[in-house]
C-alpha cells in the first residue's frame, strides 16, 4: 500500500497546522517553504480541506488558514480514505476492470482485502494530536527560520 502524495501532503498540512499555537494562523506560502514542496499542489490541497472541514481558511489581508477542529478530532484513517481514491490492490478489487481468471477461486485476494482492513485499523487507531507530541523536536523542524 502506498500514499500519493496528494495524501502524504494533506497530513503534512495538518501537522503544521497542529503545531502551530491555537487559533495561529498560517499561509500556505508559510508551508510550502517549510516543507519545500510545490505551494501550487499545497494550494489544492488547502482548498480540499476546507472542503473537508478540516481547515478554516481567512481572505484578505491578515488571512490565512489554521485548523477548525481539535487535532485529536481528526482521525487519520478517515482522512486516508477522503484523500486516497484506489484502494485496488490487485485488479479483482475493481469489479469493473477485473480481467483475471483465477477471480472465482482465488484464495489471495481474501488475504489482501484481510491486509487492507488491518491497515486501516491501525490507522483508525490515530489522530493528528498522536503525530505533534514531539511539538519542540517539530517546531526546531519547521520553525527555524524564527517562525512560531
Amino acid at each position: 500500500m502506498r500514499l500519493t502524495m496528494y495524501t502524504d501532503y494533506s497530513l503534512r498540512v495538518l501537522i503544521f497546522l497542529a503545531s502551530k499555537e491555537p487559533g495561529e494562523l498560517s499561509t500556505v506560502q508559510e508551508i510550502s517553504d517549510a516543507y519545500q514542496i510545490s505551494k501550487n499542489h499545497l494550494t489544492k490541497i488547502v482548498h480540499e480541506l476546507g472542503k473537508f472541514q478540516l481547515i478554516e481558511t481567512i481572505r484578505g489581508r491578515g488571512g490565512g488558514i489554521r485548523l477548525c477542529v481539535e487535532p485529536q478530532d481528526i482521525n487519520v484513517g478517515a482522512l486516508v480514505r477522503k484523500t486516497e481514491d484506489d484502494f485496488h490492490l490487485v485488479e479483482c478489487f475493481d469489479s469493473t476492470k477485473n480481467m483475471c481468471v483465477l477471480s472465482s477461486a482465488c484464495q489471495l485476494k481474501g488475504v489482501l482485502y484481510e491486509a487492507l482492513q488491518a491497515y486501516f485499523a491501525i490507522l483508525d487507531r490515530y489522530t493528528i494530536a498522536d503525530f505533534i507530541r514531539n511539538k519542540d523536536e517539530i517546531h526546531s523542524l519547521l520553525f527555524s527560520s524564527g517562525q512560531t
